[in-house]
């Protein structure tokens, strides 16, 4: 095999060509299709309700992967074996998890379907410019299990469901919705009558930990580095920050966003 048989041989192929090369990925998959990688993601993947276009396995692995899922894979899925120098070919480095799968995108939420989601939801967590693939999927691992019912990312955020943000989520991001907002006006209207804290590691800020805790609070989260825009946390209900030792500047954003969604989250 080729990387032109992939290309030009195989449309089910085609779907995982040149993994590692971002642009061409958002030229391949658009606003169609994403790719999940790893068993564990895939069994989430499974028990979510995206259509899964095919799985591609290593066949040295694939009895095992498919053996050890919890939810068994719709009996209509293409499943593809190949050997591992062919899955290399395919993808363009070593697969070691051995399993990948590519399924179709779920629509982006229209403005009914967003306002819906938020009217049943009591806790946020509203991103900003969050640009790193893995740091946007551990938040959104922890934000899945500790309580977080949705996800805003505003329009400096990278895609929700790149590959790594996929893995790094273990495939939680695909249960959860992500509503993508067009600006500043955008989210303030769908987050009208919100209670709003943007964490900052400024020490000025409130410590999180003697807040009482309102019945509905969206948590605003910033790019590893430059965190939240001034503007943003000048909008926001109030800044808040997670006490840590002198001499600590801050906590990497997965870090800080798992340990505030358990702050907030903690029974009353």
């Amino acid at each position: 095999m080729t990387p032109d048989d992939v290309t030009a041989s195989n449309d089910l192929l085609a779907d995982y060509a040149h993994l590692t090369d971002a642009v061409e990925r958002r030229r391949i998959e658009g606003d169609e299709f994403f790719v999940c990688e790893g068993p564990q993601a895939l069994d989430r993947l499974i028990a979510s309700d995206h259509h899964i276009r095919s799985v591609l396995l290593i066949d040295t692995k694939a009895d095992r992967v498919l053996g050890d899922l919890t939810n068994p894979l719709p009996g209509t899925t293409p499943i593809i074996r190949v050997s591992r120098d062919d899955m290399r070919t395919i993808v363009g480095f070593d697969l070691h998890r051995g399993v990948i799968a590519a399924a179709d995108r779920r629509p982006a939420p229209t403005p009914d379907d967003a306002r819906a989601i938020i009217a049943g939801a009591s806790r946020i967590a509203v991103l900003n410019g969050l640009n790193d693939p893995e740091n946007l999927g551990a938040i959104a691992r922890s934000a899945h299990a500790l309580g977080i019912d949705v996800i805003i990312c505003d329009p400096t955020c990278i895609d929700h469901y790149t590959r790594r943000t996929v893995r790094v989520s273990m495939g939680e991001i695909l249960h959860l919705p992500v509503i993508r907002t067009t600006g500043p006006e955008h989210l303030a209207e769908l987050l009208a009558g919100w209670e709003t804290w943007a964490l900052t590691p400024d020490p000025t800020a409130h410590d999180i930990w003697t807040l009482p805790v309102p019945d509905r609070l969206a948590v605003l989260l910033g790019a590893e580095g430059p965190g939240l825009d001034r503007a943003v946390i000048d909008a926001a209900t109030r800044a808040v920050r997670i006490p840590i030792t002198t001499g600590v500047d801050s906590l990497n954003v997965g870090n800080a966003a798992a340990v505030a969604f358990a702050i907030v989250n903690r029974p009353r």
